[in-house]
């Protein structure tokens, strides 16, 4: 029975708290260990002068994935947390003031399109109907499947080629699109998730119909309140969650984990083992066994290429700015050149893009009255760049602050009356990403499904990953359905 069965769940980002609670559904006894004093993994919260700052994931799709784990129990998200859709879902800037307001409302979108390009309004339309066999393939038959053997890989293979999953998704989105604004809009998707649009797989073009299908939605209280309402359920079903935890070292015997030490001094011990920590970081410096790992895997770590580096500026202003959006991406001069930069060349550049959130212009409650509290996120390279952040840190924060003081939040510079930001050093530090990833590996195509680091860890029979650096990949809708392979592999 499975009540007499040991899990230990390492990590508590969305991906540890779903396997959790998916696990103790089955009946398991389950314990969460969590290394900092608060749940959420990058989804955790800081709070600073009266604003309240979601730390990482904002955009929520797919909220059907929170109500399967609540529906578990015989229980309804709403009962615990209020998510609401957002009317406009991003707004695109552009380096010459124009804009593109993006939402789920078919005739605005095809109004905002021919501000641009009257001729590519019946490509946008294409691109939709292809992105949804996609959809069907890549998400809706897939994302919850093992692909933990090379024979089911290559059945899925025929289907992804008709698919064109070969093509990057830049590629893919250039096929039915001719303006190059237009293209940067439909094709920015896999900065969501930790790749490069010039590089990652077409199969991530998905997420265009995944937003369509379900829309874009906000957790009133900030997407922490999905993590204090998931805390909660699992507390009420009998989840065991230790933090202050962190775990040093896992305890390896011969093939199997038999269980982990926390804080380099206490041993505790499990039948299986679920990681919602970074894979590449957990076969580097967490598994100390002289166990050899074999020339195939090997070079499949070697090989591996890793997400883009973070920099996460966060602050409060003294004056509302009404007019933002609550999701504002803005682009640089440059889009390839720029994603070169970054993914391959790894140095800075001064003409930056941003991802700016605004969680006031829905929810007051993050504020103080009358006040604003914002995160601005910017992609920049991760940790191999050797970019040291101490130095560069401050300079880099105002570069940014002056870009958005020209762009889309004039006026912030004199404005902002609390601050702070993270690197990619409290990535590789705080979270465990190995390089200081953003998002773990990136997700092309041989990264991707069989050839991303296994749900059921290839070395040892009890241990088993979930969450971004695995199948199905980052992101919320990524990170929750890899919780959901485990119901076939355990």
């Amino acid at each position: 029975m499975n009540k007499d069965k040991k899990i230990i769940v390492i990590g508590s980002g969305f991906g540890g708290i779903a396997a959790a609670l998916r696990m103790r559904a089955k009946g398991y006894q389950v314990t969460l260990l969590e290394k900092h004093p608060d749940l959420g993994g990058r989804a955790r919260v800081f709070k600073k002068d009266g604003f309240t700052y979601d730390g990482g994931p904002t955009v929520i799709t797919a909220p059907y994935l929170f109500d399967e784990l609540f529906s578990l129990f015989g229980k309804k998200t709403s009962d615990y947390v209020k998510i609401v859709p957002l009317d406009l879902w991003y707004r695109f800037v552009f380096e010459d003031k124009t804009s593109f307001d993006y939402s789920g409302n078919e005739k605005s979108m095809e109004n905002e399109i021919q501000k641009f390009s009257v001729a590519d309004v019946s490509g946008y339309k294409k691109l939709f109907s292809f992105t949804q066999k996609i959809f069907d393939k890549g998400f809706t038959e897939l994302s919850t499947k093992p692909f933990n053997n090379i024979k089911f890989m290559l059945q899925q293979i025929p289907a992804l080629l008709k698919l064109k999953s070969y093509q990057s998704v830049y590629k893919l989105v250039s096929n039915y699109i001719s303006n190059e604004k237009l293209k940067r809009v439909f094709s920015m998707h896999p900065l969501l998730v930790g790749g490069n649009p010039f590089t990652t797989t077409s199969i991530y073009t998905l997420i265009l119909y995944l937003e369509k299908k379900w829309g874009i939605h906000y957790s009133i209280g900030g997407t922490g309140s999905v993590v204090n309402a998931l805390e909660k359920l699992m507390k009420e079903e009998g989840v065991k969650i230790i933090k202050n935890a962190e775990v040093t070292e896992m305890l390896s015997v011969d093939n199997k984990i038999k269980g982990v030490q926390i804080n380099n001094k206490k041993n505790v011990y499990g039948d299986f083992i679920i990681c919602n920590s970074d894979p590449p970081n957990v076969y580097k410096n967490l598994i100390k066994s002289k166990k050899k790992y074999g020339f195939l895997f090997n070079q499949k770590v070697k090989r591996m290429n890793y997400s883009m580096g973070l920099f996460v500026y966060y602050f409060g202003s003294k004056k509302q700015f009404k007019e933002v959006a609550h999701h504002t991406i803005y682009f640089g001069k440059s889009y390839e050149d720029h994603l070169n930069k970054i993914f391959d060349q790894k140095i800075l550049s001064e003409d930056i893009s941003y991802y700016l959130h605004r969680p006031t212009a829905t929810d007051s409650s993050m504020a103080p009255k009358d006040q604003d509290a914002f995160y601005v996120l910017v992609p920049v390279p991760n940790n191999l760049s050797g970019i040291n952040w101490s130095k560069e840190g401050e300079r880099f924060k105002k570069l940014v602050l002056t870009k958005m003081d020209q762009t889309v939040l004039p006026g912030i510079k004199e404005s902002v009356v609390s601050d702070f930001y993270l690197t990619p050093d409290y990535f590789e530090k705080e979270l465990a990403t190995l390089h200081g990833s953003g998002f773990s590996i990136q997700p092309k195509f041989t990264q991707s499904a069989y050839f991303r680091f296994h749900n059921k860890s290839e070395i040892f029979d009890n241990l088993y990953f979930v969450g971004a650096g695995t199948h199905p990949g980052a992101g919320m809708p990524g990170v929750l359905s890899s919780a959901k392979v485990l119901d076939e592999l355990l």
